[in-house]
């Protein structure tokens, strides 16, 4: 926390219970939504039969936002088949899909910049004349809402060529047929319960570090205050 003394700037540095477990499960939750993001396994196919080596083996396909998984010559293979970006043809990289990454990315970058504001947090007490852990928990709580859109509209590509090739053609929107959900998506739907918790702990983390033992510790002239 920054505060001024004359024109000698004294920097004090807070750190409280709340206010570590709130950068903790900020950390926590922005890792969670971005491994599911990149990770191929929001939809697992039903298990198949794929000859290797003078043998046969049972594998399951998987696909992700815009990669996947399949078997080939004993091996797995997992790469993107999004290789135009978002102007990949619609038949390989669904519309809904491509929608739902780019709301799940927003969500992200947002995360990302309240990690870094989280971490500044115990020094810097406001921004923007406002105080840090309110444009925090307010910037958490937009992410976790294009978050929810990315999951919702998600699951509405299921009636696409692609789904339908790897769960069968009875595969429709919100209908995954013979798939199942893989656990990236459970990743990504803890991932955004851990974000709204992050936004309400951002108030709690707030008055932790503008409570009255802070203030006596400043007024005591210490610069390292540790608080449970």
């Amino acid at each position: 926390m920054l505060r001024g003394v004359g024109s000698i700037q004294m920097c004090y540095v807070i750190v409280t219970a709340r206010s570590l477990l709130w950068t903790l499960l900020t950390v926590v939750a922005t890792v969670a939504v971005l491994s599911a993001i990149l990770t191929p396994k929001w939809l697992i196919g039903p298990p198949r039969l794929k000859p290797s080596d003078n043998s046969t083996m049972m594998y399951s396909p998987s696909v992700g936002l815009y990669n996947r998984c399949t078997r080939s010559h004993g091996r797995q293979h997992c790469g993107p088949f999004s290789l135009h970006g978002l102007a990949t043809d619609s038949e390989v990289f669904p519309g809904w899909w491509k929608a739902a990454l780019v709301l799940l990315c927003i969500g992200l970058s947002i995360m990302a910049a309240t990690v870094l504001s989280s971490v500044l947090s115990c020094c810097v007490q406001s921004i923007f004349r406002k105080s840090i852990f309110t444009v925090s928990g307010a910037a958490q709580t937009i992410a976790g809402i294009f978050y929810i859109l990315g999951l919702v509209v998600y699951p509405a590509g299921w009636g696409a060529h692609r789904v339908q090739k790897l769960c069968g053609h009875d595969a429709a929107p919100f209908f995954p047929a013979e798939c199942h959900l893989g656990w990236a998506f459970y990743s990504a739907v803890a991932g955004v319960g851990l974000t709204f918790v992050c936004a309400v702990l951002s108030v709690q983390a707030e008055v932790a570090t503008s409570s009255d033992k802070v203030q006596y510790q400043i007024h005591q002239g210490r610069t390292l205050i540790c608080l449970p």
